[in-house]
C-alpha cells in the first residue's frame, strides 16, 4: 500500500523523493570537482552511495573530474583536523559536513574561506548560530536542516496514537542525539505519558543489555532517536527490540525494511541527491551566502505488518490508512 503524504515546512523548495530531483542535469559539469567530505558513518551506506550517484547523474565521473575524499569523524578529533586541513592545502572545492553537529565543527575549524555544504540531521544550524536566516545563511556554509528535534516528538506522538493505552515508552539516545531526546521530554508531558531515557555510551552499544533492564517497566514501547551510530546498528537494533517484544518507532525507513515496526521522518537518499546539487552550483559559482538552506516538506511514516503481527499487536486503521507505505 503506498500514498504520498505531504507535510508543509518552511522549506525554500520540496525534497526530491523529498527534494526535486532531476531540477540540475541538462548542462556539462564544472570541469574539476574535488570534495572534502567528513561522514559520521561508513561511505559505504545508501545515502552517501545516492551522493554519488547524483554526482555521476549531473556528469562527473570518479578519476576524471570528480575527487572525494572521506574523513570518518569518528577518529580522534586532532588527527582528523589535521589531516583534513592537509588535503585542504592541496586543493578542495566544497567541503560536505554530513549528519551530527561535530562534522560541521571540524569542518569551520578547517577552513574559513571554503565553500561548506552541511547536512544538518543531528542539529538546529540556526538556533546554533552557524547560519543568519535559512534563506539568506550568509558566510560560507549552506545545505540542508533536517528537523529531527521537531520530529522526535512527532515519533512519541505516533507510538502513543498506534498504542493509545501505553503509560511508558523506552527512548534511546545517545550524545549525538541529545536535543532530541529533549523534545521528547518535552512531547511526554503533552502526551501524558511517562518516557524511561536510555542513553548508551560506549561502542558497540549494548542494545540487548539496555533493553532488558527497561522493557517491562516502559510497557513495550521503544522510541529510537536518530542517531548514526543507530543506523550503522539498525540489524542489531530491530532484532533486540522484537526479542524483547517491544513496539519500536525509528527515524528512518531503513529500520523498517530490516524488521522494525514503524519509521517516520525524511528519504535520507533524497536528502543526499539534493545535497549533491548544492554541490554542483557552488561548483558553477554559486556563492553559498546566497544559497537558502532548505528543509525538508515531506515525510515518510512506514509500517511493518509483518512485525506487527509476529508481536502479537494491532495497528488502528486510521494510522495505517495515513501510511506511506505498509510492509505486507
Amino acid at each position: 500500500m503506498r500514498r504520498r503524504e505531504a507535510l508543509l515546512g518552511l522549506a525554500a523548495a520540496a525534497f526530491g523523493n523529498v527534494y526535486p530531483s532531476g531540477a540540475i542535469c541538462a548542462h556539462p559539469a564544472a570541469n574539476v570537482l574535488s570534495i572534502a567530505a567528513i561522514l559520521a558513518t561508513p561511505p559505504t551506506v545508501s545515502y552517501w552511495v545516492a551522493f554519488i550517484r547524483r554526482l555521476r547523474e549531473l556528469g562527473y565521473r570518479d578519476g576524471e573530474n570528480l575527487f572525494v575524499t572521506t574523513f570518518d569523524v569518528r577518529e580522534d578529533a586532532d588527527h582528523l583536523l589535521e589531516k583534513l586541513k592537509d588535503k585542504i592545502k592541496k586543493g578542495i572545492n566544497v567541503v560536505v559536513a554530513m549528519g551530527p553537529e561535530m562534522t560541521l565543527k571540524l569542518a569551520i575549524a578547517a577552513t574559513s574561506t571554503l565553500p561548506i555544504v552541511m547536512v544538518a540531521f543531528d542539529y538546529d544550524p540556526l538556533a546554533h548560530g552557524y547560519i543568519r536566516t535559512l534563506a539568506r545563511p550568509g558566510g560560507n556554509i549552506t545545505g540542508l536542516f533536517v528537523q529531527q528535534i521537531e520530529l522526535a516528538g512527532k515519533r512519541l506522538e505516533l507510538i502513543r496514537e498506534a498504542f493509545p493505552r501505553a503509560q511508558a515508552a523506552a527512548v534511546l539516545w545517545d550524545k549525538l542525539s541529545f536535543h532530541q531526546w529533549e523534545a521528547v521530554e518535552k512531547a511526554a508531558k503533552t502526551l501524558g505519558i511517562r518516557v524511561i531515557g536510555i542513553e548508551l555510551h560506549e561502542q558497540p552499544y549494548d542494545y540487548e543489555r539496555a533493553l532488558a533492564d527497561t522493557s517491562m517497566e516502559a510497557t513495550g514501547l521503544l522510541v529510537a532517536m536518530a542517531s548514526p551510530i543507530f543506523f550503522v546498528d539498525r540489524e542489531r537494533l530491530v532484532d533486540c527490540a522484537f526479542k524483547y517484544r517491544m513496539a519500536a518507532i525509528f527515524a528512518i525507513r531503513e529500520f523498517t525494511e530490516a524488521g522494525g515496526l514503524m519509521s517516520y521522518g525524511v528519504s535520507l537518499d533524497g536528502t543526499m541527491r539534493r545535497a549533491a546539487e548544492y554541490v554542483d552550483r557552488i561548483a558553477r559559482g554559486a556563492r553559498p551566502a546566497d544559497l537558502p538552506v532548505e528543509q525538508p516538506t515531506k515525510f515518510e511514516l512506514v509500517i511493518n505488518l509483518k512485525t506487527t503481527k509476529a508481536l502479537g499487536l494491532t495497528v488502528p486503521p486510521s494510522l495505517l490508512a495515513r501510511a506511506d507505505e505498509v510492509i505486507e
